[in-house]
């Protein structure tokens, strides 16, 4: 057995493997459930339209990244960690009973404000999560413990999606019950993480968002090589939630399914991160191996362009209506389409996991909850924009499929652009090419 699930006997990492599991998993339930509501069954919320408000609500779920990352990074650097997540995990309790009253209600903005505090609570979380690792495992054991938390963060996106879509038809009290439990169950499993040290726990919290926000990035770009590592990760985000924002409406008016085939979409691509996170370890052997980067976002880039040109030349007369099933039988090409999707997953595993592991071994010790915090910040502003780049390209009249050909050709001009600021990636990647006797 590879030495990352190993991990999984470790107390030192099971609990918090879970932890962020199940925080993963409720987010996404609610979300998804919100989201497959809103654009399935809009006419019972609001007067809005589903295809807006698809775009709109993964914004308001991300806005508090932006807003209060740099405080709980001085936060996660001065506190002990385990009582932090605790904290964190009783606050989810909260608003998941606040978001069970908007279920109940079937009111628009009750549930929007329950996300939007959803994305606080991850905010919160995100700096820990990340700054946590270093503190409790050997610095090569960290590719195959990221990797191990990315892949358990995409089951859980995945395994949330899934039941998220399928409660946005249930009761209310089965949504509300689900939501409700999951949050206990993260607080439960959190009682398990052991202590881990505060960083700098001198250091004076300054609450100012908009002043602690620049200094957190100031930071980040003194120190060049992990300013570009930053953006190369958030560029990442910017990508997924291109796709993942528009995965609901693609599937209703572009391959003419239903739910059941929004969930298919999401569940390759989320099992293909898993995959390709998984498979981080092998590759590297247990180093930080940049080198995997660049494999990945080449991959990225070859799969993206074939997966937006399949939608386009997928021809599906309008009075269909397609299952999953119905959906996999109709076509050849929509076999190639759905490849597509679970290769660009595959990729991009390849491509997020050791751009972490980087920033957790390369950074200062004493500013590791900030440097995480730093990233939240440009992952956040990255997503916003996405959200922004889908509705103005919309505005001129395009498609979804031609927002992904849009999206996959700039992701090709990042490459290249991350390969000359930071000529290590194709350095180490003709490295590991030879050490694999690729080249």
């Amino acid at each position: 057995m590879s030495s990352q699930f190993e991990l999984l006997k470790e107390q030192r990492f099971r609990p918090f493997f879970f932890t962020q599991f199940l925080g993963a998993f409720n987010d996404n339930v609610f979300k998804t459930a919100l989201i497959t509501l809103v654009t399935f069954h809009t006419a019972t919320l609001t007067q809005i339209s589903g295809e807006k408000l698809a775009t709109i609500l993964p914004g308001v779920f991300i806005l508090p990244f932006f807003l209060f990352s740099a405080t709980a990074g001085q936060i996660a650097d001065k506190f002990e960690k385990s009582q932090l997540i605790r904290f964190v995990k009783l606050f989810e309790i909260g608003i998941m009973l606040f978001a069970s009253a908007g279920f109940f209600l079937r009111n628009l903005w009750l549930l929007s404000l329950a996300l939007l505090m959803m994305g606080l609570h991850s905010a919160l979380f995100g700096p820990v999560k990340y700054s946590y690792l270093p503190q409790h495992l050997k610095e090569n054991e960290l590719i195959g413990g990221n990797g191990m938390l990315e892949m358990g963060s995409f089951v859980a996106i995945l395994l949330g999606q899934v039941l998220g879509a399928w409660l946005a038809n249930a009761s209310n009290f089965t949504m509300s019950l689900i939501v409700i439990g999951l949050a206990v169950l993260g607080y439960l499993s959190s009682r398990g993480i052991p202590y881990s040290a505060p960083s700098d726990d001198s250091l004076k919290v300054k609450w100012n968002p908009v002043i602690e926000t620049w200094v957190n990035l100031k930071f980040a770009w003194n120190h060049q090589v992990i300013w570009v590592t930053l953006i190369a990760i958030s560029w990442f985000w910017f990508y997924g939630a291109v796709l993942l924002a528009q995965f609901p409406v693609f599937a209703k008016n572009v391959l003419h399914g239903d739910e059941s085939v929004f969930v298919l979409l999401l569940s390759v691509f989320s099992l293909g991160i898993g995959v390709g996170s998984l498979m981080c370890e092998k590759l590297a052997k247990g180093r930080v191996e940049l080198g995997l980067v660049l494999f990945g976002g080449i991959g990225m880039a070859l799969f993206g362009l074939d997966f937006a040109h399949t939608g386009a030349m997928l021809t599906i007369p309008s009075g269909a209506n397609f299952n999953y099933q119905s959906f996999l039988f109709y076509d050849f090409v929509c076999h190639r389409l759905l490849a597509d999707v679970v290769l660009v997953g595959i990729f991009a595993g390849f491509y997020i996991v050791p751009l972490y592991t980087f920033v957790q071994t390369a950074g200062l010790k004493s500013h590791q909850s900030r440097l995480i915090a730093a990233n939240n910040i440009l992952n956040a502003f990255f997503m916003v924009v996405s959200a922004a780049f889908s509705v103005w390209l919309f505005s001129y009249g395009l498609n979804i499929p031609q927002l992904f050909l849009i999206t996959a050709c700039l992701h090709v001009m990042v490459i290249f652009y991350l390969c000359w600021r930071q000529p290590r990636l194709y350095h180490d990647f003709v490295s590991w090419l030879k050490r694999k006797h690729v080249v």
